[in-house]
């Protein structure tokens, strides 16, 4: 490690060099690999053992299970839908070659603008593309075309992300943005039955009349316009030894977005999160309240054969356990408050559920909840704030 840092010490370009951009790429990648050398000269800090680039990459790391694991399943699906045997390994591969373009996509392009923004502003590269970058590929349909993903990215970089100051001044979450993008703009390519699997045979054609690549969500979408026990083929999927049982789901032995299907994985992702204190513990538990509480509910009316799916069940579908652990808990679109997030996350939980069933134009309400609680954060930390203001207020009084 010596030799590199002396070796990157060597190439260092001048920050006030004609071409400042080149400045800035090297500090970005400097203080990426080792403690930057920067001191403080005035005022009050806070030393700390930990800064925002090591926060971002304990979340990249947090995030391998999710996109191992999606790889894996992309191949998985892909033999499913021929009808194929495969090994680990073959499914692993082919799942890699169709994944890895959207991670270099989604990072090629976020990047390059953020280089962009560095050179203009004449400031550091900001750090929060990096889990961006991760995130956005792992929220998409296999599918999705390279280019609709590079206009998603620019746009929640641009759009999300930079007009309202760059890295912890943004409002909404950059991957959710992108994603939201994608499904108003192009929704035949985000939702459907042709996106969530590839069904390219070796010859190039696609596999049509003996598969459907539905996900669970969508599937129970066609459910909802009909009485209890009529749909009893759909309900039959999500039965014990079912395509969508309780166990697959929690597996993630299911179609779905890359890297939100496995349960498994995105708990070993928030294992991670807690254990180094970076991700809340009170939005997790408090949005799966929510999600339970919503859950319960709809069992208690059951008007449809959506409504008598488990609430646990229903927790483990979709992108919910993908979008508590890794998007509700963003530290800056989230709340901030101690009470601020458990209101916060609770109805993100609830309004997942609730907009999943009740609309089924959006069977993925997680992304819509979450969106929707970005904005209502804000408000939701003044009141949390000014109660306790008020209530100090009260204490001076009484003891005057």
């Amino acid at each position: 490690m010596k030799a590199l840092e002396k070796l990157m010490q060597s190439i260092k370009p001048k920050e006030d060099a004609k071409f400042p951009l080149a400045y800035w790429v090297w500090d970005g990648m400097y203080t990426f690999m080792f403690v930057p050398g920067h001191v403080t000269h005035k005022g009050t800090h806070v030393r700390d053992a930990i800064d925002l680039k090591r926060t971002m990459f304990t979340v990249i790391i947090a995030l391998i299970p999710a996109l191992l694991f999606g790889m894996w399943n992309v191949g998985n699906q892909h033999y499913i839908a021929l009808g194929q045997e495969a090994e680990l390994m073959d499914k692993f591969i082919f799942g890699l070659i169709k994944v890895l373009p959207l991670v270099v996509v989604s990072y090629g392009v976020g990047l390059g603008i953020e280089f962009i923004f560095a050179a203009i502003n004449r400031h550091p590269i900001q750090e929060g593309f990096l889990v961006s970058g991760m995130l956005i590929p792992l929220t998409m349909p296999v599918e999705v075309p390279l280019w609709m993903l590079a206009v998603a990215t620019a746009f929640a970089v641009v759009i999300g992300k930079e007009v309202f100051g760059g890295t912890g001044m943004n409002i909404l979450n950059p991957a959710l943005t992108a994603r939201a993008f994608l499904f108003f703009a192009y929704p035949t390519k985000m939702s459907g039955t042709t996106v969530w699997v590839d069904t390219t045979t070796d010859q190039g054609q696609q596999v049509v009349d003996s598969f459907t690549g539905a996900t669970a969500l969508g599937d129970l979408a066609t459910t909802t316009g009909s009485a209890v026990g009529v749909n009893t083929d759909v309900m039959g999927m999500f039965a014990d030894g079912g395509v969508y049982s309780m166990f697959n789901s929690f597996m993630g032995w299911i179609p779905g977005s890359v890297g939100e299907t496995s349960v498994v994985a995105c708990l070993i992702g928030a294992a991670i999160l807690l254990i180094t204190g970076i991700g809340s513990w009170r939005i997790m538990a408090s949005m799966t309240v929510g999600g339970l509480v919503m859950g319960y509910i709809f069992n208690a009316f059951a008007v449809n054969d959506f409504m008598t799916i488990s609430p646990v069940h229903q927790l483990l579908l979709g992108g919910f356990m993908f979008g508590m652990v890794f998007m509700a808990t963003d530290p800056v679109s989230a709340a901030q408050t101690n009470m601020g997030k458990i209101i916060y996350g609770f109805f993100a939980g609830f309004f997942a559920i609730m907009i999943r069933v009740f609309n089924p134009a959006y069977p993925e309400g997680v992304m819509m909840a979450i969106l929707f609680m970005n904005v209502m954060a804000p408000m939701i930390d003044h009141y949390v704030v000014q109660a306790n203001i008020n209530k100090r207020l009260k204490r001076v009084k009484v003891a005057a």
